[in-house]
This record gives C-alpha cells, sequence and structure tokens, in this order.
C-alpha cells in the first residue's frame, strides 16, 4: 500500500465553521475506521477476526479500535475470564450509524455494481433485492442535493480547525479495487480520507473555488491541492477555469459527486445527535418540495417501506 508524504499541518489556531458533517468525518473519515464498522455491522467482534478480514497491521488496527471506543462508538465486552478475552460491540452510538452504511452501500451500488459484493446484493423484508433510497420522512419524496435549502442553527460558531494526525493517507491503486476481499473499496477510496471527505461535504455547502475551501476547513495548501486532485481524478469534482491571465479554477461536483448528497445528509443526522455538545445544530436543512426541516428515512426501492439494520439480510447466493 503506498503512502502519501504529504504532512498534515494545518494552522494550529484558525478557527472554521461549526459543522455536524466535519465533527463525525473527524471520528470516521479514516479508510480503515470505515471497514472496521463495515465488519462490525456484520458481527465481526473479535480482534483477530477484524485482522484477518481487514489484513491490516495488528499496532494500526489496535490504534483504531481506540479510536472507535473513545468516541464512544464501539465498546468492550468480555467473553472469555481465563484467559481474559474481549470484544467489541458497537454502541447505541454506533448502531445509529447503520443508516449511514446504507447510503454509502447506496452510492457504491449505483455507481460500481459489482455482484460478487454482497453488500451490494441486499434482501429486505419484502423478499427482494433492493437499492437503498433516501426519501423526506415527513412528505415521503427523494431528497437530492437541488431539493433542500439550510440556515443557521442554534449550535452555529466558529470552533478550532482540525489538530494534524501523526499517520499518513494511505491509497490503492485504482486498478486494486474490489478484488479479493470485496468491500466498499470505491467508496473508500473517496470517504477514507478525512480531508478528502471533508471536502466533499463542504462543496455540498456551495464552496467551488480553493480559497473558499481553504478558509472554510482550515487545511494546509498542500494537503487541499491533493485533495482536490484525487476527487477529480475520482470523478467526484470536475474542474471548470472561471478566469484567465492567470488560470483560476473552480471545483465543481459531478453527477457521481451530486449523488453522495444522501450519504452528508446522513453525516449531519449523526453529528447533530451525539455531536453537538448540547448546543444544537450548527445547519438546519429544509426540504422544498414540503417547506418542513428535512428528517430522513431509508427506503427499499421495490416496495418503498423503511429499511432499518433488522429488517435487511444477505442475499442467498443462487
Amino acid at each position: 500500500m503506498a503512502e502519501s508524504p504529504i504532512s498534515e499541518t494545518p494552522p494550529p489556531t484558525q478557527l472554521v465553521q461549526a459543522n455536524s458533517a466535519t465533527r463525525a468525518l473527524n471520528i470516521l473519515g479514516d479508510r480503515w475506521t470505515l471497514m472496521i464498522l463495515y465488519l462490525a455491522f456484520q458481527r465481526v467482534r473479535r480482534f483477530d477476526e477484524f485482522q484477518g478480514r481487514i489484513g491490516v497491521a495488528r499496532s494500526l488496527l489496535v490504534d483504531r479500535l481506540r479510536r472507535l471506543q473513545k468516541a464512544g462508538v464501539l465498546e468492550k465486552a468480555r467473553y472469555q475470564e481465563r484467559p481474559v478475552r474481549e470484544e467489541y460491540h458497537l454502541t447505541e452510538m454506533g448502531r445509529d450509524l447503520y443508516s449511514l452504511a446504507l447510503m454509502i452501500i447506496r452510492w457504491e451500488k449505483r455507481w460500481f455494481y459489482d455482484p460478487a459484493n454482497p453488500a451490494h446484493r441486499l434482501v429486505h423484508d419484502c423478499g427482494r433485492e433492493f437499492t437503498p433510497e433516501f426519501r423526506c420522512r415527513c412528505c415521503g419524496e427523494l431528497v437530492g442535493p437541488r431539493d433542500v435549502w439550510v440556515e443557521e442553527g442554534p449550535g452555529a460558531g466558529l470552533e478550532p480547525s482540525l489538530p494534524p494526525r501523526a499517520q499518513r493517507r494511505s491509497t490503492v491503486p485504482a486498478d486494486a479495487l474490489n478484488q479479493g476481499n470485496p468491500m466498499l473499496d470505491r467508496a473508500f477510496q473517496v470517504l477514507g480520507d478525512r480531508w478528502t471527505s471533508h471536502v466533499i461535504a463542504s462543496a455540498f455547502l456551495g464552496r467551488r473555488r480553493f480559497n473558499d475551501f481553504q478558509s472554510a476547513l482550515g487545511v494546509a495548501p498542500n494537503i487541499l491541492a491533493d485533495r482536490l486532485t484525487r476527487l477529480v481524478d475520482l470523478g467526484v469534482l470536475r474542474k471548470e477555469l472561471y478566469q484567465q491571465r492567470p488560470d483560476r479554477w473552480e471545483y465543481r461536483l459531478t453527477d457521481e459527486g451530486r449523488d453522495l448528497y444522501p450519504l452528508i445528509a446522513e453525516l449531519n443526522r449523526w453529528g447533530d445527535r451525539w455531536l453537538d455538545g448540547g448546543k444544537g445544530p450548527p445547519l438546519i436543512t429544509h426540504h422544498r418540495p414540503c417547506g418542513h426541516v428535512l428528517e430522513g428515512k431509508i427506503t427499499c426501492d421495490q416496495c418503498h417501506e423503511e429499511v432499518t439494520a433488522f429488517n435487511v439480510t444477505p442475499a442467498l447466493d443462487g
């Protein structure tokens, strides 16, 4: 696995706008973390099984599991006394990420469907394989980025920018996607780095120009340039020239990028619920067609009934 030589050193005292998706991504925006959660929802609980399924170095796995425990997403439970052995269970906070997991599956299945990937072949209680949908709970309509508008909420304000991390961004060559151990590899490529995913979330707030991204995120210029280039290469953003002499570019979401909106909406929901520090949501999203504050629900595209962790099973081969 290649390691990026870029050093993440954003200004330590810079303040940025409070944002629930950003807070959520501070915990979740890491490839290995996403893999651990993906397996946790498949009821993988023990260290050796995580390590065997992911193929990650022991020290790296210890670090990510500790972070998820500290954040409150996982908790340890003892399953053997002599010798003492423990396993990792999702907390209520962790289980509340299931709808986010479904939105990751939705996006990857729509753009990179692989019938060999079990995550792409989920079965709802209606008995049919389905693709999750994101709808407004009030009016029942599908929700996309052009169907909403936002205003400041009670938790709006400024907070310190992200601290630097010791580890570097890991990358996997594009031709290695979905090889060997089928997971959500394309989605992990896009979301499995905190600055990459922060740029995507910021783009949904209307930011397009380099200086706007940098000001909003508090990210070092070399880091931002690398992540913007990466998102263009992945097809999530496209570059458009808006000035000549000197050339200046805007970065706009592609159709593939805009289709990530339900995932960003679920990050906001989860961050609003668990990470607001008692201040309330920084942003309030309204659904244009019905005029209500957006409350999303995940439905089956076959029967249109709501989908939960309790009414979904993997497809049976054959």
